[in-house]
């Protein structure tokens, strides 16, 4: 193969499973009558799909870190409301969770800011949150299947 044509390629793919996962997080998420979108899924999808074989990329991560940073947000505007120390405490709660549960997500490090400035309900960690992050999961398998790259390097 011509390396021009190979190193294009290796630029293009990871944007259309990127496409392909908000895509499908969307039409799905329209089609059912629920959220299945959170701006953060926007960066998930570049560790994702750019670089699968990072241990950040790993579905224990994704979900994971998607899942506790949203409960932390939760929780934080639950017990304190919305202010510049418990903003600023739920993300640092959220980073000490991610890395004692080995399930450190950067773009889920947004997900306590996005939880309490929008006032969010419990509802929010299971759509978007749960099932968003599952989905880009899966898309994230068939794409790489399909693209012969090897994903996920494990599963838990």
């Amino acid at each position: 193969m011509n390396p021009k044509l190979k190193s294009f390629l290796s630029i293009l793919l990871p944007g259309a499973g990127g496409f392909l996962a908000i895509l499908a997080c969307s039409l799905l998420g329209d089609t059912a009558g629920i959220s299945l979108l959170m701006a953060p899924f926007g960066a998930t999808c570049v560790i994702a799909f750019a670089l699968p074989q990072s241990p950040l990329a790993q579905p224990r991560s994704v979900i994971g870190g998607h899942v506790l940073s949203t409960l932390v947000g939760l929780c934080t505007l639950t017990a304190f409301g919305v202010h510049a120390w418990s903003l600023a405490l739920a993300v640092g709660a959220a980073i000490v969770l991610m890395l004692a549960t080995r399930t450190l997500h950067p773009p889920a490090g947004a997900d306590p800011l996005l939880v309490m400035l929008a006032g969010a309900k419990w509802s929010f960690l299971f759509t978007p949150v749960l099932l968003g992050a599952v989905l880009l999961v899966l898309v994230a398998l068939g794409y790489h299947r399909a693209t012969k790259v090897s994903y996920p390097t494990k599963w838990w």
